[in-house]
């Protein structure tokens, strides 16, 4: 014999945004509560599903979600419902962290949104759009010497070979030669993997290399090679049979461009945006750091063989 109240879906400053939603509940309900959590109380569910299920994640796993879950303090108490890509991005690229530890820190996010999203807390994954902004640090690597680039110009043809001249005078990961695309006529790349300013970043082909170009895509159907673990078994045979020490990977290359392009004196700024490297908040690299694709392509012809 009382009546039940249902509980409120939120509180809005003007009528017209309650009523749109109240429309937006009546459309698809949701659960009120589970609305209400903020990232921290679903950092928690995840803690306690996670540890109490027949299988629960390793020690150092559960060590890194608690790390990286400290150096999101500015998301702590903010509802999931409210979090926006600025957020999320404002967290990474305010953190000051190294890029290993930003790696872990972006995981968190994503593996809160997967538990939001299973629990209809949240409608859309902001966390797939947020991104490292910073080089890997951890990327190492020896670069060519000169003698071992000319034992690979000497076997210039073989598509191995061919292979790795344009990761020497493009600069890009291997990971990125997949789906790079290729404008002949322009003569230039667009690509690339791993930060914002990496990726689809513009490098002229290097007059050097467009013979070879040209061969990788009439052999394999305007690609460059056909996948990448056939690329290294060749590439481990093309080391024996030029005397080169099957030490190197071929993120040497993207080391090999970076002194060349030290050693042939191409300007600072623009290594950094043939690289991909960000240029950072300082005014004069945003003011001077832009180029066009003749200033590059001027740039990148300096190197030579």
């Amino acid at each position: 014999g009382q009546p039940v109240v249902p509980k409120a879906i939120g509180y809005f400053p003007d009528w017209y945004m309650a009523y749109d939603a109240l429309v937006e509940y009546n459309r698809s309900p949701y659960d009120v509560d589970a609305r209400a959590l903020t990232f921290a109380e679903v950092y928690e569910k995840i803690l306690a599903e996670r540890t109490n299920s027949p299988k629960p994640p390793s020690r150092s796993t559960i060590d890194a979600y608690r790390a990286a879950f400290q150096h999101l303090t500015q998301l702590h108490n903010v509802r999931m419902v409210d979090l926006r890509l600025d957020h999320l991005q404002g967290a990474l690229d305010n953190s000051g962290l190294r890029y290993s530890m930003q790696v872990h820190v972006l995981n968190l996010m994503h593996q809160v949104y997967k538990y939001a999203l299973k629990y209809d807390i949240v409608q859309k994954d902001y966390s797939h759009y947020a991104q490292i902004n910073i080089e890997n640090d951890n990327e190492k690597g020896v670069p060519f010497t000169e003698e071992e680039i000319d034992r690979i110009w000497n076997a210039e043809g073989d598509p191995t070979a061919d292979l790795l001249l344009i990761l020497i005078y493009s600069g890009f990961r291997i990971g990125a030669i997949r789906t790079l695309k290729i404008d002949l006529e322009e003569g230039y790349f667009q690509g690339g993997v791993k930060t914002r300013a990496s990726k689809n970043r513009i490098v002229p082909i290097h007059s050097l290399i467009r013979p070879a170009v040209i061969r990788l895509m009439n052999t394999y159907s305007g690609r460059l090679y056909r996948n990448e673990t056939e690329f290294r078994k060749e590439l481990v045979k093309l080391w024996e049979r030029l005397n080169i020490p099957n030490t190197h990977t071929p993120h040497d290359c993207r080391h090999t461009f970076s002194w060349l392009c030290d050693k042939y004196g191409v300007d600072m700024f623009t290594k950094k945006v043939l690289m991909g490297h960000s240029l950072g908040t300082s005014v004069t690299e945003n003011t001077y750091g832009h180029r066009n694709l003749e200033e590059l392509r001027a740039e990148i012809e300096k190197i030579c063989h």
